[in-house]
């Protein structure tokens, strides 16, 4: 677990970071570099989920080697949308990630929604219901391995 106490507002208590896939963890089906070594440096402290529809077809070979737990919502019925996911988790013991149409309600109700506008774009309600947005997924990890960047942007 990685707690964020944010001054004046409220601790955030993290045991799950779910990633969207494309347009997230890959640009165009491929994984952005430095995702793999970052995911299993920091597997020791939360939990890494990735969510996907899995539109290249590739994502198992991407993630292979790769400390994290795959759901393939083309292939897995048991939940229906990422929300259905993270709800089983449960959503505020979860850091979620994405840019996509799917992804905002994901964001919208986790402990903590950040919003990725990187090469592939963001869908703009997608943007608006997440708590942060960055330009690059290498700045998520940069929250959990420094969480005073979290704190800087959150406080009142």
């Amino acid at each position: 677990m990685i707690e964020f106490s944010i001054p004046s507002r409220h601790t955030l208590k993290i045991n799950h970071v779910v990633f969207d896939f494309n347009g997230t963890l890959a640009i165009d089906g491929i994984l952005v570099d430095g995702v793999a070594e970052k995911i299993n440096l920091l597997a020791n402290q939360v939990t890494f989920h990735v969510i996907t529809a899995d539109t290249y077809g590739n994502v198992a070979q991407q993630l292979t080697g790769i400390n994290c737990q795959l759901y393939n919502l083309s292939q897995n019925k048991q939940f229906t949308d990422k929300l259905a996911y993270i709800e089983h988790l449960g959503t505020q013991q979860c850091i979620c990630v994405g840019n996509g149409f799917n992804d905002r309600e994901m964001l919208q109700h986790a402990g903590l929604g950040i919003a990725l506008v990187q090469q592939e774009g963001c869908y703009m309600p997608t943007l608006m219901a997440a708590d942060i947005a960055c330009h690059s997924v290498l700045d998520v990890f940069g929250f959990l391995e420094k969480p005073a960047r979290l704190l800087a942007t959150l406080r009142v």
